[in-house]
């Protein structure tokens, strides 16, 4: 058997839900279901960390396939995270900073209230763009 559970009515001091575009929407979750892989999540932190990286050198670290590690890459540059540099017969991959930041601070700035400084503040966070 079922049961209805009744909602509790809202509170007039609530706070409502963050209006996004609906662009931004899609954009964020495109990221958040990338970014709940393992593999997917330690590519970007690696390349991160490191800059740019060739396929070789994420499969070492990764304990993974080469072909393993091309479809999470091809994955994340479709979705527009990362980029390839191509050398000779080499693929070099690194972070599209511009575009994860743009999504990530936009929803900051969704949530969140923004300071004289610049940064958006998010309960207690404050986030900020380096210059």
């Amino acid at each position: 058997m079922i049961a209805n559970v009744a909602e509790p009515p809202l509170s007039r001091n609530a706070p409502s839900f963050p209006e996004l575009s609906d662009q931004l929407e899609k954009d964020l979750v495109q990221v958040f279901k990338l970014l709940s892989d393992e593999t997917r999540l330690r590519i970007l932190m690696y390349l991160m960390r490191e800059g740019e990286l060739h396929v070789t050198a994420l499969c070492e670290r990764l304990g993974q396939s080469q072909p393993a590690v091309s479809h999470h890459l091809a994955l994340l540059r479709v979705a527009g995270l990362i980029e390839a540099r191509r050398d000779g017969k080499h693929n070099f991959y690194s972070i599209r900073a511009k575009h994860f930041h743009r999504i990530m601070g936009e929803l900051f700035r969704s949530i969140g209230d923004q300071n004289q400084d610049g940064g958006i503040r998010f309960q207690d966070f404050v986030l900020t763009q380096e210059r």
